[in-house]
């Protein structure tokens, strides 16, 4: 464990990134974050990787500012051009983010690799945690579950072209809209959903809380086709890991479908925010969120009370 006055988020939580003050006024945001392709086209594997990297620094309430790219590419075996278009895409990504690209480093290596490392900004004081929950916060969701299931089904060949574009426009979307509509709200806690699903990562929030979290299942948004993949039995293995590892930190106020279980633990590639708001503003925020063109943002649950870290699903 680190100890720094200046640092104020380092490993302790889990969080989205590290945060290390510089002055009274700012405070560095840093993160770093690849994966290995899971759409078979590689500038779309570009602008995904890129947006998955970026959302940690949203999720802390910063801003992006510099980005250094992180390659592994077999040069000897593949076409450049393959390279190039990944690269394409994570740049198209990190400007839109209003990012700049100052270098990088790159590895040869029989796997492709691509993602990030961001510094961001943000204002000591207002630094979003995944630890900061309140009794009676609302809890919002601003992405559809379902694309480690789909991402799976398209390995396979076994979704509709359709169905397959809305999965990796999901997944490239960046959450800078989600970030900026919910600086503007009373917000406590925040964190993206990630490999861990939204039972791992709520599970990280209401541990680092150390509250109770209520998740109304029926609430929940999940892409359509991922019903049906999850029910095909087209569930990554990292999902089954992610509900295991939960399991006794989750409770069933219900009986739960345990398809809509893998879907809960589904590992997501750059998934949306889970923010707690002050509950007596979380339907503003969803409609703000819808407004701003986060159509699939939901009211999925609220803080119920301190506690030892439980999800109980309703």
């Amino acid at each position: 464990m680190e100890e720094d006055p200046n640092l104020l988020v380092g490993r302790e939580t889990s969080d989205d990134a590290g945060v290390y003050r510089l002055t009274r006024d700012t405070a560095l945001v840093q993160t770093i974050d690849f994966i290995t392709p899971i759409v078979n086209d590689p500038y779309d594997f570009g602008r995904i990787a890129a947006a998955n990297a970026l959302s940690d620094v949203y999720a802390m309430g910063g801003r992006p500012l510099t980005v250094m790219n992180v390659v592994c590419f077999p040069l000897k075996a593949m076409d450049k051009g393959v390279l190039k278009e990944i690269l394409r895409g994570g740049i198209e990504k990190i400007h839109e983010a209003g990012a700049v690209l100052v270098g990088g480093h790159s590895v040869e290596d029989a796997e492709i690799k691509y993602g990030l490392s961001v510094t961001g900004v943000v204002h000591p004081e207002r630094v979003l945690t995944n630890g900061g929950c309140r009794p009676g916060d609302a809890l919002v969701l601003t992405k559809p579950l379902g694309t480690g299931v789909l991402a799976t089904a398209m390995k396979a060949g076994l979704i509709p072209p359709h169905a397959e574009r809305r999965a990796v426009e999901v997944m490239a979307a960046l959450n800078r809209r989600a970030a900026e509509v919910m600086s503007s709200y009373p917000v406590h806690a925040c964190t993206d959903v990630t490999g861990f699903g939204l039972l791992g990562h709520a599970r990280e929030m209401a541990a680092a809380s150390q509250m109770t979290l209520v998740l109304e299942v029926d609430r929940v948004p999940f892409l359509p086709e991922s019903l049906e993949s999850a029910q095909m039995g087209l569930v990554p293995a990292g999902s089954f890991s992610n509900r295991n590892s939960c399991s006794r930190q989750v409770l069933m106020d219900r009986a739960v479908d345990p398809v809509l279980l893998d879907l809960l633990a589904d590992a997501q590639t750059s998934g949306g925010l889970l923010i707690s708001v002050d509950g007596s503003r979380g339907r503003d925020l969803v409609e703000d969120l819808h407004g701003a063109g986060c159509p699939d943002a939901a009211l999925i649950g609220r803080v119920l009370e301190p506690g030892p870290g439980i999800i109980r699903l309703v």
